[in-house]
């Protein structure tokens, strides 16, 4: 009888244990949704031969990091840590180092980068050349480009986000933001 007891008594836990057991389907990590504003634009025009329409929910200010000259600025998305750094150099024969400096910058992040994806900029009626760098994986940066006339003006930017760069969760903050920048470039002017 002891030994029909303990099987009986074993019966009953394996009935409860299985009951209870469910098979476990990880769920897929998720991340917070991101409420985006509409896209407007107003003018920028600067002193610094050049011009372009920006968002409305951005800031401009002068770039006062290390190396500032009068015509950086940044173009900050305060509610989102992030903002377009743009430099510009007039051109006095220089823009070959220009380009290298740019396509360098870019190519610095191919350690961590999936891809890099050049594509060009060809604006014929406004004298605006060049090319952007779409730089995709978890890096510092996730676009940058040069225009120029090839003779006068030189402008450069790069899209950053003080954020760790994770690029599911950016994923759609930087195709937002990136087509902010691509306006920036398709209503270029430059002046004088």
């Amino acid at each position: 009888m002891h030994t029909a007891a303990l099987g009986a008594a074993f019966a009953m836990v394996s009935v409860f244990t299985s009951g209870c057991h469910e098979d476990y389907t990880p769920k897929p990590r998720s991340y917070f949704r991101i409420d985006f504003p509409e896209k407007q634009y107003t003018i920028y025009r600067s002193d610094c031969d050049y011009s372009f329409e920006y968002p409305v929910y951005a800031v401009i200010k002068p770039y006062q990091g290390p190396g500032a000259e009068p015509c950086w600025i940044n173009v900050e998305f305060p509610g989102y840590r992030g903002k377009i750094h743009l430099t510009f150099k007039p051109l006095h024969g220089d823009l070959a180092i220009f380009v290298e400096d740019v396509h360098t910058l870019a190519y610095k992040h191919i350690i961590k980068a999936d891809d890099i994806v050049e594509k060009p900029v060809s604006i014929p009626d406004r004298n605006v050349y060049g090319l952007i760098y779409e730089i995709q994986g978890n890096t510092a940066s996730s676009l940058s480009f040069y225009v120029t006339d090839s003779i006068r003006h030189f402008l450069s930017g790069a899209l950053y986000f003080s954020v760790e760069p994770n690029k599911d969760s950016l994923a759609p903050v930087v195709k937002f933001f990136s087509e902010d920048v691509e306006h920036l470039i398709n209503t270029l002017t430059w002046g004088k």
